[in-house]
Parts: C-alpha cells; structure tokens; sequence
C-alpha cells in the first residue's frame, strides 16, 4: 500500500513540476511585461474599470427589466382573473343544479380554456393560461377539482381559501411539454357552488425569452464595447506613450555622447511642452558639457606640459642638492639641516612630477599594461615594504594572505602602486590603529581590502574620494606626504586591468577600500571574492592573526608572508584620502 502511494506521488509530482514551473515562468514574464509597460497597465486598467462598470449596469438594467416585464404580466393577469372569475360565474349559473360537481367544474374549465384560445393573445392580454377549479369538502373527502391543481402551491391555497386575491411565481410542467417558470394567480368566487376557488397558470415562457434576448444582447453589447474601449485605450496610450519613449531613446543617445540629439516638438499641447522642456534642458547641458570638455582637455594639456617641462629643471636641481648633500659633513650643522630638507622635499616634487607624468599618461589614452603571470601575493608584500611610515607612526599591520599563490595576469608595477596608495592613506587616516590587509580569491577573481579603524568617510565620500586633489578635511597633517593623485591613479590602474577600486566608510568606524581584479585578463567581473562593507563595526584582532608591532622585521626577502602575519615595514610614500 505504501509503495503503490510512493508511485503515485512520484507520477504526479513528474507531471506536476513542470507545470508549475511553466506557471512561475508565465508569471515571471507577464509581471516583467507589467512592469516594462505603460501602455500595457493604462490598457488592462482601463479594460479592467470597464468591465466592473459593464456588469453593474448588466445586472441594473437586466434587473429593472425583469421588474417591469413582471409588474406588467402582473397586472395583465389580474385583470384577466376579474374576467375569468365572470365567466365561471355566469357559466355555473347557467349549469344544471343535479349534474355531478366535478362535470359543473370540468365545463367551467372547458369554457374558460375555450374563451381562452380564441382571444388570449389579442393585444394587451395576459397570454395564454390554463385554468384550474378547486372546491373543498367537508369532512375526510379530498377536494373536487378541474385543470392541473396539482401545479397549485399551497400556500398560495391558504391565501385564496381565506378569501384573498393572490399571486405566486412558481416552476409548472403541462402534458403539452413546457416546464418553467410561471405566474399563478387565484381568487374565490361568488357561484352557487360554496368554497370554489378559481386558479390561472400564466406560464413565463415569452417573458424568459424576452429576459433571455435582453441578457444576450448586453453580453453581446458588454463584449463589442470592452473591445472598443481596448482599441481606443490602445489609441489613447499611444498617443501618450509614444513621446515618452521618444524621449527616452533621445535621453539614451544623448548619454551616449550624441549631444545634438532633439525631441521634435508638433502641436501646443502638453507632450509639445514636455519636448520643449526636454531640448531646452538638453541645450543647456550639451552647454555646460562642452565647456567642461574645453576647461578639462585645458586641464589635461596644462599638467602635460607642466609636467614635461619641469622635467629638466628639477634634473639640474636634482644633481645640485645631491652634491651638496654628499658634501654635507664638511658644512656646519644649519646648513647640513638645510641640505636633508632640500633633498627630502625634491623627492617629494620628484613624486608630484611623476604622479602628473603618469595621470597625464592616462588622461591621453596611453597608458600601456605589462601584465604576466605571476603571485599577488608579492605585490601585496613588496606595497608593504615600501611603506616606511609603519615605523614612525607605530601603526600596526595586519597581513591577511592564503597559504597557496594566488596566481593573476596583472601589471605587478601598478597593483603593487595601488595597494601603497592604499596603505600610505590608510596611515593618513587611522590615527595609529590596526590597519588590515586582506587577499581573498576565487575562481575568476581576486580582492584586496585594505580597512582601518580610524576618521572615517561621511555620506556620498566614497565617490570624492577618487577626485584629483580632493581632500574631506584640508586641515588634516599628511604622515605619507602625499600629492593628491594617488587614488585616483589608482582608479585608472584599476580599470586598465578591467577591475574595479571601490571605497565604503563610516564616520568614527573607519574606511575600507576593495581592489578587485579578473585573473585573466579581459575577463569580465561578475562579483567580488570580498564583501566591500565589513561584517563587524570595529576591527577586532583575533589569537590567529595577533601581530607583532614592536619588532623590527628588516629588510623584505623573497618569500610570502604567510595568513595572518603582521609585520612592521620601511618604504616611501602612496596616496591620501582626504
């Protein structure tokens, strides 16, 4: 028993499954049409609003109708009991006295049924009846009757038995073959025979046929309106949606460059002063474009030349404080002073001229990768080496790497420059507190964050900060010395690799900063190996990855460090922040 259940569940859910999925798949694409619609929702709405007010006033007027046609076969049917209620009468009046009463009640009926066929369907008349006769006898008898009393409901005999006029809509079937609805009316007469009460079944069928006319004709009608009403919706919607999506493709075309793109404007209406709106808006911004586009490739051709200009001079100075600093034990201690700030601040100008020279590269198109194969995870250690400010400021660093290369075709020169750019702005920032370096990798991709406890980045920062010379608080001391530039060189090496740096930042939480690269070159990114937006409010440092902040390492060797090593390192500048 048990098996045989076991089969019939595995057949109907074989048979049910794809059902259902073909349900969720229709769904999907119906909601997706939905939603990518306007034209589709004002259509449905609109056919939707129509078709309620279609069937209220379907069911009102098939309502009042019914009501009218019964009040009128009403009335018709109580006049025609007054006269048939005379003709018995006089019929029975005339009648032999010593006759049977069920042959008095069966002339009676005949006469009536007579009278009937020869002028019930004259004008104004209640339509054809059949006519039954029903007197009650004393005692045990069953009641004398003529016609179909059988078809006669009882309470409706109740009421004629007390001496009222009533009517009653009741469902009758005749020897003739009709079984419907009909109208019976009964009323007691004034005969010689006491107790007979006279009946009339009207049967309902041309009234049904009338009701059943009038309700196929509004189903018709309702039909032949709602798909009017969905052409003219359909009209109605594409006169309006039409301009928007005019105005949509123009937008798309204008974002992509095609700033003489126009929406065309015909008529005075609403749409003719949307499109106007649109090409005035569109005017001023190809304006405003095109003078930034101007002061930007002034910009660009401005730091070229500075750049490449101030090349020569700065070698000849270059060579000047180098000589005097060789000579500086032989000078007295201010002017020995003198000599380490000389030199000290043109190795700064050294890096503001090369960070110019290397931006302008990218600025014109020429920056070239010289990707390989290789491990990450020594241009992760050969940023950290370089980053001397470890030392002096006392920050401590935590190096977070797999055990096994994480091999990647990348440019080593400039992941190794983003990931200094990214330590050095960390120092800037931290204000003394671990700073995390994290590698993660999977298939197709890798990551590096690199995370501090420390200021911070308000609301919508983490865009600024990639501007050229953008700095959140002016005011702040540079430990690194930076130029301004290095995050956003960092930005171009990024998508020279067809990557991505992006920033997140908390006020008084700290700032994290991802570099995710594909591992083969070209490849496109779909997600990243590491969450941007850390787990955990504060960095906590754990037993597994405790560092070492006292000790002095030394010089960089050629192996890896391994996960969760911390070290202290020298080096030279990166960028900022702020």
């Amino acid at each position: 028993m048990t098996g045989g259940v076991s089969r019939w569940r595995r057949r109907l859910n074989r048979w049910l499954t794809p059902f259902l999925r073909w349900c969720h798949s229709l769904s999907n694409t119906l909601a997706h049409m939905w939603r990518r619609s306007l034209q589709l929702r004002v259509v449905v709405s609109t056919l939707s609003l129509s078709l309620i007010v279609i069937v209220i006033l379907g069911v009102v007027l098939t309502s009042q109708i019914t009501d009218r046609l019964l009040e009128a076969k009403i009335t018709a049917a109580t006049e025609e009991m007054d006269r048939a209620r005379g003709v018995v009468e006089d019929q029975l009046a005339g009648v032999d006295g010593s006759a049977a009463l069920k042959d008095q009640l069966e002339s009676a009926a005949s006469s009536l049924t007579s009278r009937n066929q020869a002028g019930g369907q004259a004008s104004g008349s209640a339509g054809t009846f059949d006519p039954a006769l029903i007197v009650e006898q004393d005692g045990p008898r069953d009641p004398v009757f003529a016609g179909p009393a059988d078809q006669i409901p009882d309470n409706l005999r109740e009421f004629v038995h007390n001496g009222q006029i009533a009517y009653q809509f009741a469902t009758v079937s005749d020897p003739e073959g009709y079984s419907g609805p009909a109208l019976i009316i009964g009323s007691p007469t004034a005969s010689s025979i006491s107790g007979l009460e006279l009946y009339l079944v009207f049967p309902l069928a041309s009234e049904d046929r009338s009701l059943s006319l009038v309700r196929s004709t509004l189903l018709i009608g309702g039909a032949v309106l709602l798909v009017l009403l969905a052409a003219i919706s359909l009209l109605v919607a594409r006169q309006v949606v039409l301009p928007i999506r005019s105005a949509s493709r123009i937008a798309v075309r204008f974002a992509d460059g095609r700033l003489k793109e126009r929406m065309p404007v015909r008529g005075e209406d609403d749409m003719a002063r949307l499109a106007m709106s649109f090409n005035e808006m569109a005017e001023s911004l190809s304006k405003q474009i095109t003078q930034l586009e101007e002061f930007g490739n002034l910009q660009k051709r401005f730091t070229s030349d500075v750049s490449h200009e101030l090349r020569t001079p700065l070698t000849t100075v270059r060579m000047a404080a180098d000589l005097i600093h060789d000579g500086s034990e032989s000078l007295d201690p201010i002017l020995r002073r003198s000599s380490e700030l000389l030199v000290a601040e043109l190795d700064r100008f050294e890096g503001l001229l090369a960070d110019l020279l290397e931006i302008s590269r990218h600025d014109a198109g020429v920056a070239e990768l010289a990707s390989e194969q290789l491990d990450v995870r020594m241009c992760a250690r050969a940023a950290v080496s370089t980053v001397r400010h470890l030392r002096e400021s006392g920050t401590e660093l935590i190096v977070d790497m797999p055990d096994d290369p994480v091999i990647a075709d990348v440019d080593p020169r400039r992941v190794e420059r983003v990931l200094r750019n990214l330590l050095a702005n960390a120092i800037d920032h931290g204000e003394g507190k671990p700073i995390l370096l994290r590698l993660r990798a999977d298939d197709d991709a890798l990551a590096f964050i690199v995370r501090d406890s420390g200021v911070g980045l308000r609301p919508g920062e983490e865009k600024l900060v990639f501007n050229r010379f953008w700095r959140s608080d002016p005011s702040r001391v540079r430990r690194s010395g930076g130029t301004g530039l290095g995050l956003a060189i960092s930005v171009e090496d990024a998508n020279l690799h067809d990557g991505k740096l992006e920033a997140w930042g908390e006020p008084g939480v700290g700032a994290c900063f991802r570099l995710t690269l594909p591992r083969v070159r070209g490849k496109k990114l779909v997600s990243s190996p590491l969450p941007l937006k850390p787990t955990t409010a504060k960095f906590v440092r754990t037993p597994s990855n405790a560092d070492i902040v006292a000790e002095e390492v030394g010089e960089v060797t050629s192996s890896i460090p391994t996960p969760h090593e911390t070290e202290s390192r020298t080096g030279s500048q990166g960028g900022e922040r702020s």
